[in-house]
């Protein structure tokens, strides 16, 4: 690992965070709060970009005023944010609209016409467009507001700190529209849409160097790099270890995310999987469930149901633990819904079934990359609230037949601080993350594998029978 001192900071959604790191490890960290988006009629989703800056700019006083050096031994900082979220700007690239959020919805009907302009770009890209893709706000901006230009939230802090106006990453920039396969912005989609090109930013590579520091500002010292980021599901893949390809991790939190690093565009016929591109060319596929962890939010006794379905051992019964209508990964169905395969003894039972019925998800994930051709090294790293319970940790090893590693740090702060460092470190990425830390290795469970194939394929089954898997995921899922 390096032992120059990066930042990185996290510009989320409720906050902002910035995370201090030096050889792999964390010096200082601090946060500070934003307030919370207007959502109203409309699909409208809105946030005030004029208080981003004053919150980042007083997480970096408080990290440098906590480094020995009160900040003067920071050579690089990079900035991760919420994907999607776009602001319009005046000619001097100052905010003329509200920052419209991921989950704006303004440009639904910009993105179904964008889907059509792009077909063949979208199929080579292996991807599609979403209703609350940024590219169809940036169109509704720009036949709605005054606004002459669009930023993502790093740019605009970026700018902050440098004084002037940069580029933006291809991460960021990915569901704007960007093409990260042709290495250009698809001008026949914009065009057909109406939107002219001085509307939208160049775009480098993340870990580009996108200008530095000055005049010292929040701490920073002059001549600190200002280094281009990634969104915040790609730091924080990056942050927990899946740098190289054939590495994955499985992301627990409110709901399952799966992301990983392949040397070559794996498109996905299926669309349930897109593909950011990674700093060294590389890419990192992935896909976002509506199951997870909030499957067992509501319990007050976590840990004490943990225990006894520990010591219960395996389900009898077969649970698909979806709490809302409706699924995206590993496959998807608009009309999919949570159900229970036979009568739990118990509340313990039926925690246990919770907890294998995710897993079972994370196996039929890991199974869709298999039938697309993917390699994933073992082990698979795991992230995210959920990969604190060793019994579940213990469920998803058994289930999917690999040894999981948890991450010891998948912040997404910590992920833009290794970006932030790589900017400036001969090798790149790679070098920055080489003999990183690792966490604890959990294996599968001999004794328990037989009960959670044979559960995992009655899972498969029931998802078949109703007609939301194919029967070639079926098929690879039950071999």
């Amino acid at each position: 690992m390096n032992e120059q001192v990066s930042v990185g900071i996290d510009v989320a959604t409720a906050g902002v965070r910035a995370f201090a790191v030096r050889g792999g490890s964390v010096l200082t960290t601090a946060s500070a709060s934003l307030p919370a988006p207007v959502r109203a009629g409309g699909g409208r989703s809105e946030q005030d970009p004029s208080a981003w800056w004053p919150a980042v700019g007083s997480v970096l006083s408080e990290v440098t005023a906590a480094l020995p050096g009160r900040g003067t031994e920071v050579s690089a900082v990079a900035i991760a944010a919420t994907s999607g979220t776009i602001v319009g700007v005046d000619a001097a690239g100052e905010p003329v609209t509200p920052a419209l959020m991921y989950d704006d919805r303004r440009g639904a009907d910009y993105n179904a016409k964008a889907a059509e302009l792009g077909a063949g770009r979208w199929r080579n890209l292996g991807s599609g467009v979403s209703p609350t893709a940024a590219l169809g706000r940036i169109a509704w901006l720009a036949e709605h507001t005054e606004a002459v230009g669009v930023r993502h939230t790093p740019e605009m802090i970026a700018a902050k700190l440098t004084g002037h106006p940069v580029a933006a990453d291809w991460s960021h920039a990915l569901k704007s529209g960007y093409d990260p396969l042709a290495g250009e912005w698809p001008s026949e989609v914009f065009a057909g849409l109406g939107v002219p090109d001085g509307m939208l930013p160049p775009v480098v590579a993340p870990t580009s160097v996108l200008g530095e520091i000055s005049v010292p500002i929040a701490g920073l010292p002059a001549g600190c790099l200002v280094v281009a980021g990634m969104t915040d599901g790609c730091a924080g893949q990056l942050a927990a270890g899946a740098v190289e390809p054939g590495r994955f991790v499985g992301i627990l939190g409110t709901t399952y995310v799966l992301k990983g690093v392949t040397e070559s565009l794996v498109p996905d016929p299926t669309g349930v999987m897109y593909s950011h591109r990674h700093p060294d060319g590389w890419w990192l596929p992935g896909g976002a469930s509506n199951t997870g962890g909030e499957s067992v939010s509501d319990s007050p006794r976590l840990a004490e149901l943990d225990a006894a379905a520990a010591a219960r051992g395996p389900a009898e019964v077969v649970a698909f633990p979806l709490r809302r209508k409706g699924e995206r990964f590993p496959f998807a169905h608009g009309d999919a819904e949570g159900f229970v395969l036979g009568t739990p003894a118990d509340e313990v039972e039926l925690h246990r079934a919770r907890l294998e019925g995710v897993a079972f998800l994370e196996r039929l994930a890991l199974d869709h990359l298999r039938r697309l051709g993917v390699s994933v090294s073992e082990p698979l790293l795991a992230a995210g609230g959920g990969s604190k319970s060793p019994l579940w940790t213990q469920i998803r090893a058994t289930v999917s037949g690999l040894g999981l590693q948890v991450a010891p740090q998948a912040e997404t702060g910590y992920g833009a601080a290794l970006l932030a460092a790589a900017g400036c470190t001969p090798g790149g990425l790679s070098a920055v993350c080489e003999g990183m830390p690792m966490g604890s290795l959990v294996e599968p469970s001999p004794a328990e594998a037989a009960a959670m194939v044979a559960s995992y394929q009655r899972f498969c089954r029931e998802l078949r029978d109703r007609g939301w898997i194919d029967d070639e995921l079926f098929a690879v899922a039950a071999g």
